[in-house]
């Protein structure tokens, strides 16, 4: 093994090993041994597309940016107060500037329309975490408990991401109600999320079953199997006549109590944006998530009757990782059932494909794949 071995993105479909020098930091960062990461849809999206909108890997780029680790006693910037070698942490993967406007209200989340010097992990031009080294400012870096698993520590990242959904962005509250389209892990986290902060119902949307019967076990109230399209049928009419059968299956009104107060769309299809308004409380609130087309048709005279609040959420703000911790370590959120297959660093290739295909081999179900770092046996867990 090199000092720094690393899995690059070379080119759309072409991964490689590559020995990479081990990072110096400056005075506020610290050096990470990555112990853990999670394979996320986006490092899928590059892998096999080479972009994400206007993010395009125009050259070699470490893949990876779900990640915990421990502090090296190698390397401790001099300013670091907050850490020490040994500690066991979760990584926050975007940098920021902290002298911007936007920094300095609390508002860093995206390169577009707030803090436009973020750097992020594994986002073009920027290396990820799937690596032995890994340097990152110490203020992002959050200390696990004893009783929290690094693999917990790397499903923070995604917790904070549904986190920053329904509880900041969403402002959920408890006994309210919430709706989520797509049981893949950020829809199941959102699931997760509401449920931990009091939800009185907790619905569930999906197109396959068995995510159904996953979201059903894990944090739902109630499931959804959406019908099949009819020959001929647009879209728009598709979602009314799937968001009529949602609530007259569940019970569900536009008003009082057995309406609506949250709608969270983690699936990124236009049916379900379609339908996740069509269902919303009047004067309710509708997040969106996924990320699926670019440009999509809404019911946009029902959003506005309605006075629906509509928000985008992107990544996560502050006090989103605090928050996240918080709920995994008080044990009101398990986060390991979502890990359904591990693999070690040198099987990083066959964890990609595996994620990709959403399945293994033995055609058990992709929900979370998490690779171990270099000489970290996948069935280490702490």
């Amino acid at each position: 093994m090199s000092d720094n071995p690393s899995f690059v993105l070379r080119s759309i479909g072409e991964v490689v090993y590559e020995q990479r020098p081990i990072p110096e930091i400056r005075d506020d960062e610290v050096l990470i041994e990555v112990k853990k990461t999670g394979i996320c849809g986006s490092d899928v999206h590059f892998l096999v597309a080479g972009r994400i909108g206007r993010y395009v890997v125009e050259s070699p780029m470490v893949l990876g940016h779900e990640s915990s680790g421990v502090v090296s006693k190698a390397l401790v910037g001099a300013k670091v107060k907050s850490l020490k070698a040994g500690d066991r942490v979760a990584l926050e993967p975007g940098a920021t500037c902290r002298v911007c406007e936007d920094c300095k209200s609390g508002h860093y989340e995206s390169d577009e329309k707030l803090c436009d010097n973020i750097v992020f992990a594994a986002t073009p031009p920027s290396d990820g975490t799937l690596c032995r080294y890994y340097p990152i400012p110490a203020d992002i870096c959050y200390k696990l408990p004893d009783h929290m698993t690094l693999e917990d520590g790397a499903m923070i990242e995604p917790l904070s991401v549904a986190v920053h959904a329904v509880a900041n962005i969403g402002n959920f509250r408890p006994n309210q109600s919430i709706a989520v389209f797509g049981a893949g892990p950020v829809g199941l986290l959102c699931m997760a999320a509401a449920r931990a902060l009091g939800a009185s119902r907790v619905i569930a949307i999906d197109i396959v079953p068995n995510r159904l019967d996953f979201a059903k076990s894990y944090a739902a109230t109630d499931v959804h199997l959406p019908p099949a399209p009819e020959a001929g049928e647009s879209r728009i009419r598709y979602s009314e006549r799937n968001a009529k059968l949602l609530m007259q299956t569940l019970g569900v009104a536009e008003r009082g109590p057995t309406a609506i107060d949250l709608v969270v769309d983690a699936s990124g299809a236009e049916v379900s944006i379609q339908t996740g308004i069509i269902i919303a409380k009047a004067g309710g609130t509708y997040v969106q998530v996924g990320m699926g087309s670019p440009e999509v048709v809404i019911p946009v005279t029902t959003a506005l009757t309605k006075e629906l609040v509509f928000k985008g959420s992107f990544r996560y703000g502050p006090g989103d990782y605090p928050l996240a911790i918080a709920l995994v370590s008080q044990g009101k959120i398990d986060l390991k059932p979502l890990i359904t297959h591990r693999f070690s660093f040198e099987q990083a290739s066959e964890a990609f494909q595996t994620t990709r295909a959403g399945k293994s081999e033995d055609g058990k179900g992709v929900i979370k794949a998490v690779i171990s770092g270099p000489d970290v046996s996948p069935d280490d867990l702490m």
